[in-house]
């Protein structure tokens, strides 16, 4: 974390991590949920918003039609493509995320595949292109709005929400009100906040948060593979209590229960284990039951906890037999860093 610049201090303030005190809750109060905000936070007049969709027709939605169609909640964990940035070194110049990027929400709204069938889903559409009202300047590009794109079948899911409460409540500023994509599974920044228009496209996007951002790559010069779902991962709810400068864990000698959750958008979690001497050796974890098939799934482990030094792990690995790294895999952007978390911990 040495070294941060100006730039990087201004994005820390106008974002927020959830402490990682917050994995003891299985939903993370909206004041916790994690928040990245690319732009300004838009003023939005709910009486004079609408939503336009454009396939071979087009519709024009207020707040109220919208919420007069068949409604569904999910709950979902999304994170940050970044989660883990300011652990990569060299770090790349961004939000400075350590492992805070996270939160799991229940969303409610109305599915966006019955509004695309309505709007006419053309033969040669490939893409649903999402269009916010949040501007700004980026990457040395002109003026722009927050646009993203997502594969026609991703968008057809059934899944797929047009979200306008969050936790039961009504979609909060600062998370996209009054109208936000919610994709499960994909990294946040495809979860387009502050929503005004949705069309089917029948070309690949080419702006920038699909063709420059949110690309794995090593050189500027190259293409990239560009990012969508989650993967792996599980982290620690911190054990005992911190030192206050270090943030190191002290804990009481004697049986310690570690706890935590894991996820991967790329399949359900599988197993958990747990190190205690920092990766050398590993035991498993006990899972809670499935529960929402996007959210998070705790973890337990009972720890006989020896007098000494420490380090803590976790690892998860899903069904489709993807595991968290011990070390992380350096790109330009600082995306998708995985990597087992570490804790330090004393035991006294």
């Amino acid at each position: 974390m040495e070294g941060i610049s100006l730039e990087e201090l201004q994005l820390a303030a106008r974002n927020h991590g959830m402490p990682l005190e917050a994995l003891r809750y299985p939903v993370t109060p909206i004041g916790l949920h994690y928040l990245l905000i690319h732009y300004d936070v838009p003023a939005v007049d709910p009486e004079a918003w609408r939503l336009t969709v454009r396939g071979e027709r087009e519709l024009v939605l207020s707040l109220d039609d919208l919420r007069a169609r068949p409604a569904a909640e999910v709950t979902v964990t999304m994170e940050c493509a970044g989660n883990g940035r300011a652990r990569l070194d060299p770090r790349p110049v961004s939000q400075p995320w350590l492992l805070e990027a996270v939160g799991t929400a229940r969303w409610r709204g109305t599915p966006l595949r019955p509004l695309l069938e309505e709007a006419g889903v053309r033969s040669g559409a490939v893409e649903v292109l999402c269009t916010g009202l949040d501007r700004g300047v980026e990457g040395g590009e002109p003026e722009q709005a927050f646009r993203r794109s997502v594969p026609l079948d991703e968008a057809l899911r059934d899944e797929t929400l047009l979200a306008y409460e969050m936790n039961g409540e009504p979609l909060p500023p600062q998370h996209g009100f009054p109208l936000r994509l919610v994709v499960p599974g994909w990294y946040g920044m495809t979860n387009v906040k502050w929503l005004e228009r949705i069309e089917l496209v029948d070309t690949p996007f080419a702006g920038y948060q699909n063709a420059w951002s949110y690309r794995l790559r090593q050189a500027e010069d190259e293409e990239g593979v560009p990012l969508n779902r989650m993967q792996p991962r599980s982290l620690l709810a911190p054990p005992g209590v911190p030192e206050f400068m270090t943030r190191e864990r002290m804990v009481a000698a004697g049986e310690v229960l570690l706890e935590g959750r894991a996820w991967s958008g790329l399949a359900p979690v599988e197993s958990v284990e747990v190190s205690t001497d920092g990766g050398e050796t590993w035991s498993t974890a006990e899972l809670e039951s499935d529960g929402e098939p996007w959210a998070w799934r705790g973890w337990s482990y009972r720890w006989d906890a020896q007098p000494g030094e420490h380090v803590l792990c976790c690892r998860a690995r899903d069904a489709a037999g993807n595991e968290q790294p011990r070390e992380p895999a350096w790109n330009l952007g600082g995306y998708a860093n995985n990597a087992v978390q570490t804790v330090p911990a004393t035991v006294t």
